[in-house]
């Protein structure tokens, strides 16, 4: 591991002393750590298509100045989040100490987990659980049996909110004027002939949604993909996460689906409820 010849420490001139960009989000009060922030925005800009990259790339993905980005990175390379080899950074495997820092606070994953097992056991497909993040629902535990979709789901991994039976278990928990918002800043994209991108009829299933206590979502997401969810909750009765199972349309139809795994994904969900509230 080398340091990159753009490092900081013979910094170009005019350089050193740049502001960095105002692109940065807008301070909403003193609370607000925007050098903390920007450090974030570094870290986000690393992904599966941008797992290695220069200084100035990262600082466009960023929407700092290289002065600015520069410095982040030399932060982060010093705590060992960040290794530079020649010109090109990358993340190195510390950063996911800072995902297992959420994981390991929260104590629905372990209790989660064998459930999850169980449940996958007795219908043979696969079961995933996530949390809404924003217009996104990220997955937080997943047991898998046949893949069924051409995604790479792991632990982490994002998909949008409105078009998938877990994003729509999520949003039926949001007051009116919260998920107005949360559409309101969703690419509403179809992703198949099938998915509804109109924001009056995602509020209408999400609304029977929220009176019939789960979703099912038929192939909006990706062709021949059928998804079905519940809430989890805790004890104050919130949801907190939702569980799902998702099956091959080729196999079982949407009905189909309900009829055979409906019954067995609430008693999972309710199972993993019932332990989350004897833990809080």
């Amino acid at each position: 591991m080398t340091r990159s010849p753009t490092d900081p420490a013979r910094p170009t001139s005019g350089e050193a002393d740049a502001p960095d960009t105002p692109d940065t989000p807008t301070r909403p009060g003193d609370a607000y750590v925007q050098s903390f922030a920007r450090g974030l925005a570094v870290i986000r800009s690393f992904d599966a298509s941008r797992p290695a990259q220069t200084l100035t790339e990262v600082a466009a993905a960023s929407g700092l100045t290289r002065a600015g980005a520069r410095r982040i990175l030399l932060t982060l390379q010093a705590l060992g989040y960040v290794e530079a080899d020649g010109r090109l950074f990358q993340l190195t495997p510390k950063i996911l100490d800072l995902g297992f820092a959420y994981l390991t606070s929260m104590p629905f994953w372990n209790l989660a987990e064998p459930v999850m097992e169980e449940l996958v056991e007795q219908v043979h497909e696969s079961c995933s659980a996530a949390v809404l993040n924003g217009t996104d629902i990220v997955y937080v535990l997943r047991v898998p049996t046949h893949k069924i979709i051409t995604q790479n789901l792991s632990i982490g991994s994002r998909l949008p909110a409105f078009c998938t039976s877990m994003g729509r278990v999520l949003l039926s928990a949001l007051d009116e004027a919260t998920l107005d918002t949360v559409l309101g800043a969703s690419e509403l994209v179809a992703r198949t002939p099938r998915t509804i991108t109109d924001k009056a009829a995602l509020k209408e299933a999400i609304g029977i949604v929220r009176r019939q206590g789960w979703a099912i979502v038929d192939q909006e997401l990706e062709e021949g993909l059928i998804s079905m969810s519940a809430p989890i909750r805790d004890r104050q009765g919130r949801v907190i996460a939702a569980l799902n199972i998702s099956g091959n349309a080729q196999r079982k139809t949407a009905k189909q689906m309900v009829k055979a795994f409906l019954e067995p994904l609430q008693e999972a969900a309710q199972r993993v409820s019932e332990m989350v509230a004897r833990r809080g």
